[in-house]
């Protein structure tokens, strides 16, 4: 069935807006990661999409996770993820949250600094713990470095310190910044941290793990000519396997990847109007709420319709009485009536995981797996 024959149906049956996940896409990116990246065990961070269904998928296929908070790790383990696939990878944890890590067997967690060692000792003694380290950014859409990871050159002093406090400092991770289109990020990134294996053999400390994050990217538009995870596998691999102990233990936390491209947003038009020289489109759902990603992800989705015929310049708008509710102010769009299907896709990530619950009493699009 095509898209848009499957799209006129469910909003017959379902009303809109509708946040569609096709569970064969999720299906299809885990297995494009893994064959490409055979040699690293993937752990979804769930952040992207946290939907039960998304993760029950992933458990069966045999995925890790990576959570970033003690709610995130209990709604995993409550659908049967094992808590020897659980990464607990936020660098900035509650005292709490160590806690309930600990009591639910929850054993490795990263770390980028010196006062977040002493917490994991005091709270969860004996703890596995990887060192985040700050790593090149270029070209990614979301920085991460900006906020997170250890400067390289106190590497040593902190898996030290890990050490030192009866922590078992376990290995290094970095992140190359969200929606990389620069495998240079990796390969600095690889060096940096071999440096670091090698730096903490001559003082002792084995390291045995590499977590290289995140970042893999996706298309959003249909003509997106960026590099893909197939291009960027290959430099990885061969740099991996040159710089680094046959017997490491390579994992990633793809979100993006896997949840990206399964996602499909329904959303109608409820209102239009003429104004600032183009035709205004009022749609049941805003950047508030599904289109969340404008905001905290620094997206750019491409629009699609039902209807065809001679194209003007457009503007989309949400919902709500806030005027930041602005999805786009020049999109190319067939003239649209009140009732007309507006949709966007590869947009399961980062969209309906980090919308607003219901501002202005507008609730997300609702949900179905397909």
């Amino acid at each position: 069935m095509s898209i848009e024959k499957l799209i006129r149906e469910l909003v017959k049956k379902h009303g809109s807006p509708l946040m569609l996940i096709s569970q064969e896409t999720l299906k299809r990116q885990f297995g494009l990661f893994r064959r490409h990246l055979s040699n690293i065990e993937p752990y979804y961070a769930i952040k992207a999409n946290p939907h039960p269904d998304i993760i029950k998928i992933f458990i069966k296929l045999g995925c890790g996770f990576d959570v970033a908070s003690a709610n995130e790790m209990k709604q995993v383990l409550s659908l049967g993820a094992k808590p020897e696939k659980i990464i607990f990878a936020n660098t900035i944890k509650s005292a709490k949250d160590i806690e309930e890590a600990h009591k639910n067997n929850v054993n490795l967690m990263t770390f980028d600094n010196e006062a977040e060692l002493y917490k994991i000792a005091k709270h969860a003694p004996g703890t596995e713990v990887l060192l985040r380290i700050k790593v090149p950014n270029v070209g990614s859409t979301v920085e991460l470095s900006l906020k997170f990871g250890a400067d390289p050159s106190q590497a040593i002093f902190l898996l030290g310190k890990a050490k030192s406090l009866r922590l078992y400092p376990k290995g290094v991770c970095f992140h190359v910044g969200s929606q990389c289109l620069n495998v240079e990020n990796y390969i600095q990134a690889l060096e940096i941290s071999s440096m670091i294996f090698s730096e903490a053999r001559k003082v002792g400390i084995n390291l045995t793990m590499l977590d290289i994050g995140g970042g893999f990217p996706i298309r959003h538009f249909d003509r997106d000519e960026h590099v893909m995870l197939k291009q960027m596998a290959k430099h990885i691999r061969k740099k991996m396997k040159r710089l680094f102990p046959k017997e490491t233990i390579f994992i990633a936390e793809p979100g993006r990847f896997f949840a990206g491209p399964a996602g499909t947003l329904v959303t109608q038009v409820v209102g239009r109007s003429y104004r600032n020289d183009r035709n205004y489109y009022y749609l049941n759902d805003g950047v508030y709420a599904d289109f969340s990603g404008i905001i905290f992800d620094h997206c750019k989705y491409e629009y699609k319709t039902l209807r065809r015929g001679q194209r003007f310049l457009s503007a989309l708008a949400g919902p709500t009485c806030d005027s930041l509710d602005t999805i786009s102010l020049s999109e190319d769009l067939p003239e649209l009536e009140v009732g007309n299907i507006v949709y966007v896709r590869n947009i399961g990530a980062y969209s309906c995981a980090s919308a607003v619950p219901n501002f202005n009493g507008f609730p997300p699009a609702k949900i179905l797996m397909v």
